[in-house]
């Protein structure tokens, strides 16, 4: 069975393998149309309305175009290796939740990549086990150990999409990386992924697209104080259930409202899982508008700032905010008849980080003309690249603009 579809990145995406389009075709996965990529970003990018669905598609057609300028360098990968590398990209976010990365552990204490392993192990049972191959290249236990590195490093296809699929969708231009060149530049040395020497300019290019793309984008401070707003609104309910309150809510999110879920009872309890592949986007939207008259204040501020756009006032600095500033913010919603305990939800404040590469974790190397093999930091002359291997962090202080 051929299929192909139409991708707004790469024009034709094209599926040739019965067992990939049966995936594609999976409740499962089908899930991941009604979330989206981007979080809150649209508060800020309106454009940024793209989902899970058609990063993962995106990803795998990358993945492709992958193995096929590798094999044409002379690596030998069967086609049982290439319909498996792709499967393992194509699942790899099968496990995210409602708002993707902005309520991951809110709703419940398990890492999403867990979640997509444990998805991949039900459609392996239910398919027989097809997806053995595609398992152990996500888990890193496949022997070829440069197949896991194209499905999880700091240069792997999940990143080369998003970056590009992020950019195209918020219209930040400047996040634009040369993913074809890159995919071009792409060798195999003793089992590892490496770029050659002339491909350098590319991965500098793609750092600092990444560096740029978080602090622009995905860390913006609108967008935070919105992501925040929304977690917020998860934990308020969470405590309200708790006290006893009711609130309206159906009967899948109310599940996980009620409950604190490990991945442990995920693997003790199959209901579990039903009412977990019941969430998306649209569940949290509805909650969120039945919630706007609950009759406890604090949820009401914060359903209503993000229904009505009346986000909070986020300010970022690259040092600690004082105490007593703190303490000021806090005073003035004490002064509005909140209590200490409700203020908690009102006035938040934390850090942020990110670094566009960090040289310990499954390092970017580099073949150079001479054989050497290079980290990207010293095989690189330019002059910011110490700027890109270094952690920066943010804090923030968020509170509302307005409280009536």
């Amino acid at each position: 069975m051929y299929k192909i579809i139409n991708d707004p990145i790469y024009g034709f995406v094209s599926i040739g393998s019965d067992l990939i389009l049966e995936l594609v075709n999976h409740p499962i996965f089908l899930r991941l149309t009604r979330i989206k990529q981007m979080g809150c970003s649209s508060v800020v990018y309106p454009g940024a309305q793209h989902t899970r669905f058609s990063h993962a598609l995106g990803a795998m057609h990358l993945m492709k175009s992958a193995i096929e300028s590798l094999a044409r360098k002379g690596t030998s990968i069967s086609a049982e290796e290439k319909e498996a590398a792709m499967i393992a990209i194509l699942l790899h976010d099968v496990g995210h939740g409602p708002f993707s990365h902005a309520l991951e552990k809110i709703l419940l204490n398990v890492h999403h990549e867990e979640l997509s392993l444990y998805l991949m192990h039900q459609l392996n049972k239910e398919m027989d086990g097809q997806l053995d191959m595609a398992i152990q290249m996500f888990t890193g236990e496949y022997p070829r150990h440069f197949f896991h590195q194209m499905v999880s490093s700091q240069l792997d296809m999940d990143r080369l999409d998003y970056l590009q699929r992020d950019c195209f969708f918020s219209g930040v231009i400047e996040g634009s990386v040369g993913a074809n060149r890159i995919i071009k530049m792409l060798d195999v040395h003793d089992d590892e992924i490496v770029i050659l020497e002339k491909g350098i300019y590319s991965i500098d290019r793609f750092l600092n697209a990444r560096r740029m793309m978080y602090w622009q984008v995905y860390l913006h401070r609108t967008g935070l104080a919105a992501e925040l707003m929304l977690q917020n609104i998860i934990k308020r309910a969470k405590y309200l259930i708790e006290q006893g309150k009711e609130l309206m809510c159906d009967p899948d999110l109310g599940f996980f409202l009620k409950n604190s879920i490990s991945k442990k009872n995920f693997e003790s309890d199959p209901k579990i899982l039903e009412h977990y592949l019941q969430l998306d986007d649209y569940n949290i939207w509805n909650v969120i508008k039945s919630w706007q008259k609950c009759g406890d204040r604090v949820l009401e501020v914060l359903v209503k700032g993000i229904l009505q756009r009346k986000l909070f006032d986020c300010e970022l600095s690259h040092e600690e905010f004082d105490q007593n500033k703190i303490d000021t913010v806090k005073k003035s919603l004490l002064d509005k008849n909140f209590s200490e305990e409700e203020i908690g939800y009102l006035c938040l404040h934390g850090k942020v980080s990110n670094a566009a590469y960090t040289s310990d974790k499954q390092n970017i190397k580099v073949k150079m003309k001479s054989g050497d093999i290079l980290d990207i930091s010293n095989a690189s002359d330019l002059s910011n690249i110490e700027a890109l291997t270094k952690i920066v962090t943010k804090y923030y202080l968020c509170q509302p603009k307005v409280v009536s």
